[in-house]
Order: C-alpha cells, then structure tokens, then sequence
C-alpha cells in the first residue's frame, strides 16, 4: 500500500479494538461526516451487525469497497471484551451468510497442494492435542459416565449466524427430534448456554416438549467444548461452531441450518447446499478457514502471526488452567500479592477463607511453607521474577507453585527435585534449555534485574571469589542449610579455605534496601573480604568473577549457567547434581545431571509465568524478553534512590 493507505470504519467499537491495524496492515481512521476520506482504501465493517448498514451507506458515497470483519474461529481465552486474536477478512460476504459467496467460498474454490493439505493435518493435530476452541476460559468436565451419547447444540435465541444460516425456531425442534429419532439408544445431552439455564437468556428449547423427554440431558454448565466433543458419538448443530469443531475431532456431524461448514460433503445437511458451494476435503476446509480466511496477531507482541503460533498459545492457557482444582482456598492473602494470585491461579476460583471456610479435604493455596494441612499448593517467587525487588512491591512475572514440598526446603523433597530425580528430558525439551543458557549469557538477566553495572575485577587478580549474602531469617537457609546458617560463619569459611584469593562480599539486595534486617555479625563481614559491594546488578557481577560461594542463594544457579565454578555451603536446589562442590550433600539426591537438565526443569518446567503484555500465561523466553525491554526503557537510577534513601532512613550501614 502506498505510505498514506489507510482503511476507514463508522463504528467507534471497531475503531477502539486491541491490535486492529495490525489485522488491516495499514492506519484505520473513523470517518466522520465533512472528512476527507483520501487515501482510503476501504470501509470497515463488523459482519452483517445493524452498525454495518452506516459503514455500507457511507462507502457507496465514497465509492469504497467494504470489508466485513469478524471475530475468527480461534477468538481468545475469554469471551466479550477481551480482544480477539483473529479476525476474519471478507471483501466480499461473511462466512455466516449463506446466501452469498463470501471469501472463505472463494478460497475453497482453489485446489490445495499436497503442502497444505499436510499444514492442515498439522492444523488439526494441534487443536486436538492443545484442547483449544473458539473461545478457552471454561474447565474441562468428565461427561463419560453419560456414554454412549449425541451431543445436541442449542444457541442463544436470536443469534444472527441462525438467520443467515437459512435456519429458523423449527430448525432446533427438526433437529432434537433427528437425534432422537437416528439413535434411539443413546442419551441426547442437549448442551445450552449457562444463561439460558440461569433464566437471563432464551435458548431455542426453552418451550419444546421433545427437549422434555427422559432421555434428554440438559446440560447447562460453562463446560470446555473439547470435552464434550471427544466422546460423543455424533454431534448435532444448526448453525454452531461446535460442528466444525466437531469435524476437527472426527466425529459424525448433522446440520440443520447452513454454517461455513455444511454443504460441503462433510456433513450429513438437512438443507441442500447454495449452488456455489462443492464438495471439498476437510484438509481444504481447514486449510481455508484457519489459515488463508483469518487474520492472527499474536496477543504479546502485537504482531502478525501464523495460526500455529496462536495454537500453541492458547493450548498454553488450557494446560495451565487445568492444573489445580477447580476450587482453591487460601487463608489471608496480602493486598498487592491479591492481584498476582488471580492471575497466577486463573482457571481456578481462589476463595477467601476469612469470609468461606475450607470444606474437608479441600486444597489451600499457602505462601511458602506455612503450616497447612494437605492437599496444599505452596507458592514462593520464581528464580526469574521482576525488574526490581519483591520487597518494593513489584509485580512478579515468575511464581513456583509445588503441591510437594517447596524448592529450597532441602528436609523434605519438592516437586522441583522429583523432577531432577526421576524425569527423563526429551531432546526436543533440552535444546530449548540449551538456547536458553544462551539467551541468559548474553542478556545478563537474573532474578531482579537491578543494580548499577560498573564494577570490574581489581587488576592482575588472579582468582576473584563472589560471596552472595541472604537474609539470615529467610526459610532458605532455616529449612536448606543444615551446619552453616549465617553469612558471617559463611565469609569466615570461604577466607579460611583461599586465604589468597580476592574475596568480593555482596550483601542480599533487600537487606542493602533497609527493607529486611541484616544477619548477626554482619558488620563484621568486611574483615574476612577483600571488598564490599552494595548496589550492582548480579548478572554484571558474575561476568567479572570466577567462582561463587554461597549458601543457598539463588546466585549459586545464575553462576553454574553462567559456567563459573559454584560451591554450596547448604543444600539449595542447584546442589547435589554433580555440577557444584557440596560441602554438605544431600543424601536424596543420587543423580547426575547436566546444566541442561537442571536449567529445563528449573527455568522451563517448574516455574509458571505470566506476560506483562497481556497479563495471561506465558513462557520463560518471553519474560527474558519483556525484562529486557523493561530494563532498557526504565532509568536503572530509580531504583537506586529508592534503595539508598531506605538504607539511609534505616541508618543501616557495614
């Protein structure tokens, strides 16, 4: 498009949505009378809504052609305002008009090659495999105690995809009576909306008798679509997007209206097929509908995107979301970590045990190891967790949330070390770790990213010894260090063993921020080191030293991908694998391991993430990168003050 191409639309909710010029590939302005529409290339326009009719009226004034948009076949997790992550493309009808062709008509009419026959197949395997539907909030519920079954679609009464569909009220009733009629011995589980249920909305059955019959199931719950189309028999729609769903998982699929779908000798229809249409393979369907008719754009970075990029997004969020109980309880949770716990925990309903105590047998959901009693969820910080400290209330990106024990509590296993002790990494998983030790060398990150970056090693020092403080109270070191337990017997130990190395002492970030109190005998910690370092960025440090001496600091981790030699005083996670000097082993841990095991099950398969962006689920790789654009476009400065203004109010001083 030349430089100034733009789209135009009417509709000030159209012009508003997340990531639309994205979509269009140009600027999208909202005409408004007496404005000059050059440049404009085309009229936008929602389906065949009312506010569609001023975008058409407009657009033959203008002489511009209109372009129907819509919400694609994979729309997002949640329905409504969230913003959708595809969007259909039809500069000639819609896909639910079947009195016209539209786009989709027109790329069906194309023959597919043997490439994107096998791209669909691909298509199809993820979308099983991922569990994904049009929209992916709702919980997968077991339904297989009603086999053998049909499942029965209803939809909301008024639905326009039923008026475009050629489908009306006897549409519903005609279909119900089929399902009945062709499998006499299966329960019909006739699956409505939860308002319909709730009594806020009208569904098509609200009024039939045949939806009375004993053998009717109506099921009303908000339940998961792949859940109910994996084990039905058959499945029975007008004009619902469950039956190309149902296509998707390769079950016998009768239609009564005329859906995008239907007439094309895929589905058994009760209405003859527009003179348009032609039988086409389910590879071309699928091939047309989620890759050439949509428009993608991927949700974190707000660029396009391929449709697999969105699968694989969105199996994401199913898998995650599918982890605990539907039901959560958890005892008084502070204010700011409220917010983090809806989203690290979306999928489950998180009660509040002040206002609703926990029924027997219930799982809690605690911080750390407070005392609970079983089944607990016990959530702590990721290794990888923020731009900025805890303590100052910053959001974090990472928590690990362990229903075994927690990962620095080395009296008892973790869900962490039944990892490294049992699981076998699939190659697949380890060249992943692999690029990620990369991305962590080059990047720089650790867990909170701040800190001045100006320090260098004393020159002509042949062996410089990091000895990274931690907070003597914390758990850490009460529940994984059995003999050393404060960072003065820890500098003492480390002095005594290389009494010629050059030893560099770096207190714990919080306590250096006057916001946890520092250990017993601290003060005296510049008498067993060579130099004191209060306010420098971790990740520069370990690019300037050779070894790191620790208790169970989490810098004894970012050392070993780091490659520098690492020796444990306690027993932190990392230790006990074969790939740092233990002083003090743990006895239950027998295997060895290869910094590219540790680092998937650590950073990969342990943590559970969540995306600045769009405040959902995410990856590793993608929090290394919105922290590092983070860092970029914030002054490290701020941070600084903040810290040396607490440390001076606290009069906290070595």
């Amino acid at each position: 498009m030349p430089d100034n191409a733009c789209h135009l639309t009417t509709s000030p909710a159209l012009h508003a949505l997340k990531h639309l010029e994205a979509i269009t590939g140009a600027p999208v302005k909202r005409h408004r009378r007496g404005l000059s529409a050059k440049g404009a290339k085309a009229m936008l326009a929602w389906g065949r809504k009312p506010s569609a009719a001023k975008a058409e009226a407009v657009a033959r004034k203008l002489g511009l052609p209109v372009v129907r948009l819509e919400d694609g076949f994979l729309r997002s997790v949640e329905p409504g305002a969230e913003p959708p992550v595809s969007l259909v493309w039809d500069d000639q009808g819609i896909y639910y008009d079947a009195s016209l062709p539209c786009r989709l008509d027109t790329l069906l009419a194309q023959p597919s090659d043997l490439d994107e026959k096998a791209r669909a197949r691909e298509l199809i395997r993820r979308w099983r495999a991922g569990r994904v539907s049009k929209y992916n909030h709702a919980r997968e519920l077991n339904y297989q105690h009603l086999k053998p079954y049909v499942l029965v679609v209803d939809q909301t009464f008024g639905d326009a995809s039923v008026k475009y569909g050629q489908a009306d009220p006897s549409s519903f009733e005609a279909m119900l009576k089929a399902a009945l009629e062709r499998f006499p011995r299966h329960r019909i589980v006739l699956k409505t909306h939860p308002d319909v249920v709730a009594g806020r909305k009208q569904g098509y059955f609200s009024q039939s008798a045949e939806a009375q019959s004993e053998r009717v199931e109506w099921l009303g719950e908000n339940v998961h679509a792949p859940a109910l189309l994996e084990h039905a028999d058959a499945v029975f729609c007008v004009t619902s997007q469950m039956g190309f769903e149902a296509l998707l998982w390769g079950k016998e699929t009768h239609v009564f209206g005329m859906p995008f779908y239907a007439g094309r000798g895929l589905t058994e229809d009760a209405l003859p097929a527009p003179e348009f249409r032609e039988p086409v393979s389910l590879e071309a369907l699928v091939y047309a509908a989620l890759v050439d008719y949509p428009r993608y754009v991927d949700p974190e970075t707000g660029l396009r995107c391929e449709p697999e990029r969105i699968l694989d997004w969105l199996a994401l969020q199913r898998e995650q979301r599918e982890r605990f109980p539907a039901q959560l309880y958890s005892p008084r949770v502070p204010l700011w970590k409220r917010k983090a716990l809806s989203r690290f925990l979306a999928g489950s309903d998180v009660m509040d045990e002040r206002k609703q105590p926990a029924p027997d047998g219930s799982t809690r959901v605690v911080w750390g190891l407070a005392e609970s009693c079983v089944p607990v969820i016990r959530v702590e910080d990721g290794f990888i967790r923020s731009v900025g400290l805890g303590a100052d209330l910053v959001q974090p990106q990472s928590w690990v949330m362990d229903d075994i024990g927690m990962y620095y509590d080395a009296t008892r296993p973790s869900r962490l070390e039944q990892l490294l002790e049992e699981a076998e990494f699939k190659p697949g998983l380890l060249k992943r770790a692999a690029g990620l030790i990369e991305s962590l060398k080059v990047s720089g990150t650790t867990k909170y990213n701040t800190g001045a970056r100006d320090w260098q090693r004393p020159p002509g020092t042949e062996r410089v010894l990091l000895v990274s403080g931690q907070v003597e109270s914390d758990a850490s070191i009460k529940f994984g260090s059995p003999v050393v337990k404060t960072n003065l017997e820890l500098l003492k130990a480390v002095r005594e063993q290389n009494p010629s190395a050059w030893v560099v002492y770096k207190p714990h970030p919080d306590v250096v921020a006057g916001l946890r109190t520092r250990g017993g005998g601290e003060e005296q910690g510049e008498r067993w080191c060579d130099e004191l370092i209060l306010d420098q960025d971790m990740g520069h440090l370990l690019g300037q030293v050779d070894e790191v001496h620790t208790i169970t600091s989490l810098t004894g981790f970012e050392a070993l991908v780091r490659g520098l030699k690492v020796t444990c005083y306690g027993q932190p996670f990392y230790s006990g694998w074969g790939l740092a000097t233990d002083i003090h082993p743990c006895p239950r841990r027998t295997r060895k391991r290869t910094l590219e095991e540790l680092v998937a099950a650590a950073l990969i398969l342990y943590p559970t993430y969540i995306s600045q962006v769009t405040e959902k689920f995410t990856t590793v790789e993608t929090v290394l990168r919105e922290i590092e654009v983070q860092r970029k476009s914030s002054a490290p400065e701020v941070g600084t003050l903040l810290r040396v203004s607490r440390a001076l109010r606290r009069a906290w001083r070595f």
